[in-house]
């Protein structure tokens, strides 16, 4: 779908309303006095009042927050709890000030000063006259008629601002700034002024159905008595496929139009379809005044104890929460970074998002229009709530700005206890579509307009509370702090949505980690501890393991193919998760491909063959088949990629699936020729093994690897195992023989060891056999482990899942592949937000080589369902990090553990109560013995194999 035309703005200039309108005709100018955006061009005079930078006049970007700029001084809402009741946010003041000019044309005109956002109290005088009431309030777009206070003719105009960071309406300040988030000074979004002839349209507001009723509220200022009002109503051709009119009674200063549109094309966030509507004010038949608005026909129904629909079909909302936020501006944006959130929201197979806490840029919401995104559109209030007096003028603020954009489907009264009830009959006075209102909260008994929202339940309340009566949706679960929440247990969660005809679907909390660059503290990224780390993404973006779990759990295209039949013939079952569209609207690639090795320079795989299908008519929520015509010899190769595109070509979700076994795979890589016999070095207390210039000492008191040198003559650090993660295993002797292909040492245990049998070749692999039975009970992870130092690290190179790592409850948004990264230290959630972390548990790996400064070392299995865990490394951080890591450092393992929430350390949700997969390994009595077959290979493999050439990746985003 393409964007909508952007609005020209000239900074200094003024421009008209966009071609949709009629030229000739008058309409409203615009004449920007600021930027438009976070790229500083427009400087004002600046005074700060108080903190740094303050006591003289100098210059400020406008629009910003004046902290990026230098000035005053910080604050993050809860500071108040942190620091206690003596605590005190700063209250400085800005002043601005700033001369224009009018073209001499306004001179008969009816001329605004509008504010879109200013933090937060402002104070505005036009040529030393007060515009207006001091407007509170940081969110809203505000306006001051001032055509009595204007010069014109080529005269200068003085433009004086005085912006209060705390409110002197406690209400204010207790909806606004005591919450979970930044909080902020100055004029942060644009400032502009508009000119209209005398008689014009203020606002329209727009309601069109599904069925093709339109409706329209056209609010009007000076029009005297019979003054047609005419709408015309155009598609994306711009052709006119519906009018309506009006005529005016004296005084008249609202009036409503109607009219049909035969069979229009409905807007959903699958098909996006925007009409226009342009509105005219006639005379004696000529016209006084012309506007155009966009809107979508569709139909947004609350069914008790039945869901959510949209234009009849029933619809689960699969959102996040998005804060207004980039690091180096904070609340002051432009609209490469609306756009960027869009398409990372839209990138994650979402369909929703709520505005928390507060209403966005007029851009965002434009883009969620055009691009398809349900909108939760809020009134701020994180715990506490607006007055009346401070409230009612806001709410009407924000829905005579918002109502005509389709994207909002609902307007969310405030957060979490910072609903005023006696608002909710507002919004209605103001939006004539009377979309529904509801109550965004944490604790039962809050639901509104027959949905509940309640905030944080775990796995199993959510069960209980989908068999009510009521509509569940909550506007914040799976909080996303540190690698816990976001993807973390969704795959469950959203099961349990799905299936459920009372779920609405729900809201992750949240997009992005609210990290602000300091300008106090020389330029760091403070995310204030624990509580403004909660996105999938970071600061600049940065994605997280749990956004492409996210992708993968709400892909519309579901194909729950594992692994390919043993008799595959290119058919895979399909289910169309789409709630509109038809899977043969969409386009599928398939690719044979074959892995690159571990000797080779470059990573991913060679694309060897590729074809397309198309799926048959698969219609929303049914199952399918997709055909794929793969050649006779598709075995051959070493995997099939299957990739699925939607209708405007952006890639859905991606499917790997090995043609063979992991030995497959291993052929060419185990394959290193021999040199020679196994030397065998004894003494009382170790036993070495040396072959192709690689040596393997072993401690005979403990059965243990206590040295390495590899075949570059130099030392290898890794030792200390094998040892188990869970279970229990006393030593007892150490053996070994001579056979045909090599040299054997056996190690015997008592316990849960059953066995461990090392064989060192003549090629010099050595290769590790064991077999343990653990008793019955629940285990964070089952498998061995060896230390390596970590500190020696450079990098790793491995085939298997990646590049993201795993959780037991995230297993999603990996791809088969051969991925390699460099070490790195992150936390997720801090700096410096490098992606993917290179430490953690990776999933099915084949085969896997460190690079050290030792040199490298290559570790294979020809076993299924191996994970490797990477080092030191934790999902949560708390008093207690969490969750526990096996012994060792270096672990090859056969299960690992979940991962909580944040959360879930906090409250009576754990782990477990996530879901299934949240829930400890099980081991049961009877079960049989888990085996596995390691091969190690101590410096670099030399092969026949040539490497191969480089193929550049397909540029589409998977990661």
């Amino acid at each position: 779908m393409k964007l909508l035309p952007f609005l020209l703005l000239i900074l200094g200039g003024f421009c008209a309303q966009p071609a949709l309108a009629q030229s000739g005709v008058p309409q409203k100018q615009v004449q920007y006095l600021s930027g438009r955006d976070n790229r500083p061009i427009v400087q004002w005079d600046f005074y700060c009042t108080g903190g740094r930078k303050s006591g003289f006049w100098t210059k400020i970007a406008v629009p910003s927050c004046w902290e990026q700029q230098g000035f005053g001084a910080y604050n993050y809402g809860r500071d108040y709890k942190t620091y206690g009741k003596n605590f005190r946010f700063a209250d400085e003041q800005g002043k601005y000030k700033h001369t224009f000019r009018v073209p001499a044309s306004w001179q008969q005109k009816r001329v605004f000063i509008v504010f879109e956002g200013s933090v937060t109290d402002t104070e505005v005088n036009i040529n030393g006259q007060l515009a207006g009431p001091i407007h509170q309030g940081a969110f809203y777009e505000f306006k001051y008629d001032i055509t009595d206070k204007l010069r014109s003719n080529g005269q200068d105009n003085l433009l004086e601002v005085t912006v209060s960071k705390m409110s002197a309406n406690q209400s204010v300040n207790n909806a606004e700034r005591l919450a979970d988030y930044w909080v902020f000074g100055g004029i942060f979004r644009s400032v502009y002024l508009e000119a209209y002839p005398q008689q014009f349209i203020t606002r329209t507001s727009v309601d069109g159905q599904a069925d093709g009723r339109f409706g329209m509220q056209a609010y009007l200022r000076n029009a005297p008595a019979n003054t047609q009002v005419q709408a015309e109503i155009l598609d994306a051709a711009g052709k006119v496929v519906g009018t309506a009119q009006a005529t005016t009674a004296a005084n008249d200063t609202v009036v409503t139009l109607r009219t049909t549109v035969r069979t229009p094309q409905q807007w959903t966030s699958e098909t996006p379809t925007l009409y226009h509507v342009r509105t005219s004010l006639k005379s004696n038949g000529n016209t006084l005044y012309q506007t155009t608005d966009k809107f979508g026909f569709r139909t947004i129904e609350i069914r008790r104890g039945k869901g959510i629909f949209v234009n009849g079909t029933q619809v689960k909302l699969k959102g996040t929460n998005r804060h207004s936020w980039w690091p180096e501006t904070g609340r002051t944006l432009n609209d490469s970074i609306q756009l960027a959130d869009v398409r990372l929201i839209k990138q994650m197979n979402m369909n929703a998002v709520r505005m928390s806490h507060y209403p966005p840029d007029v851009k965002f919401l434009d883009l969620c229009d055009s691009l398809g995104l349900y909108v939760l559109d809020e009134l701020a209030g994180w715990q506490k709530a607006y007055s009346i007096k401070a409230g009612a003028p806001l709410v009407r603020e924000m829905v005579t700005r918002d109502a005509n954009h389709p994207s909002i489907i609902f307007w969310s009264n405030g957060n979490e206890g910072g609903t005023n009830k006696e608002l909710d009959d507002d919004y209605a006075l103001y939006d004539f579509s009377r979309r529904a209102v509801i109550h965004a909260h944490h604790r039962p008994g809050n639901q509104h307009n027959g949905i509940d929202t309640n905030h944080y339940e775990n796995y199993y309340s959510t069960e209980k509370i989908l068999q009510d009566s009521l509509i569940y949706m909550p506007t914040e679960f799976l909080h996303s702090q540190d690698d816990g929440g976001g993807g973390t247990a969704l795959a469950d969660f959203w099961e349990l949505h799905r299936k459920s005809q009372r779920s609405g679907g729900g809201f992750l909390w949240a997009l992005v980690d609210e990290g602000i660059v300091r300008t106090d503290q020389r330029g760091i990224i403070d995310v204030n501890g624990v509580n403004a780390p909660d996105g999938v993404v970071g600061p600049h973006r940065e994605k997280e393991g749990s956004f492409y779990a996210i992708r993968d759990i709400y892909s519309p295209v579901k194909i729950n193919l594992t692994e390919l039949p043993a008799k595959f013939k290119g058919t895979v079952p399909v289910e169309n998760r789409y709630h509109f569209l038809n899977l043969n609207q969409c386009a599928f690639r398939w690719e044979l491909v074959n892995f690159r090795k571990p000797t080779d320079p470059f990573t991913g795989y060679i694309s060897q063959q590729k074809g397309t299908a198309k799926s048959s008519a698969v219609a929303p929520l049914a199952t399918g088949q997709l055909k794929l015509d793969l050649p006779k010899n598709w075995q051959q190769y070493d995997a099939l990629v299957l990739s699925a595109y939607d209708p405007q070509q952006n890639l859905v979700q991606r499917w790997t699936w090995k043609t063979g076994s992991n030995t497959q795979l291993l052929s060419g890589v185990l394959s290193t020729p021999a040199k020679g016999a196994v030397q065998v070095a004894e003494t009382d207390s170790t036993l070495m093994l040396t072959a192709s210039n690689i040596s393997v000492t072993f401690n005979k008191t403990n059965g243990h690897i206590t040295g390495i040198k590899g075949n570059n003559g130099s030392t290898l650090s890794f030792a200390n195992g094998p040892v188990m993660v869970s279970g229990k295993a006393a030593f007892t002797s150490l053996t070994h023989r001579t056979e045909a292909d090599g040299e054997v040492v056996e190690a015997r245990y008592t316990g849960d060891l059953n066995t461990v049998r090392w064989k060192m070749q003549g090629s010099g692999w050595l290769q590790l056999d064991y077999e343990y039975a653990l008793p019955a009970g629940d285990y964070s992870f089952e498998g061995v482990s060896f230390t390596y130092p970590e500190n020696y690290v450079l990098g790793a190179k491995w085939l298997g899942k990646g590049p993201y790592r795993v959780w037991k409850n995230r297993l999603q948004g990996v791809g088969l592949n051969v991925w390699e990264n460099p070490y790195n230290d992150t936390q997720t959630g801090a700096a410096p937000w490098i992606y993917p972390e290179f430490k953690g548990y990776f999933a099915d790996v084949v085969w896997l080589e460190m690079n050290t400064v030792e040199g490298k070392f290559l570790v294979a299995s020809p076993d299924p369902g191996l994970y490797v865990r990477r080092f030191e490394f934790y999902g949560l951080s708390g008093v207690k990090s969490f969750p526990a890591l096996p012994v060792g450092n270096l672990s090859f393992l056969d299960a690992i553990p979940p991962l909580g929430t944040k959360l879930a350390l906090n409250i009576d949700t754990n782990t477990p109560n996530l879901g299934p997969s949240g829930e400890l390994n099980h081991v049961r009595a009877g079960d049989a013995p888990k085996k596995r077959t390691l091969h190690f290979y101590f410096g670099l493999p030399q092969t026949d194999s040539k490497p191969q050439s480089y193929t550049a990746p397909v540029k589409d985003d998977l990661f």
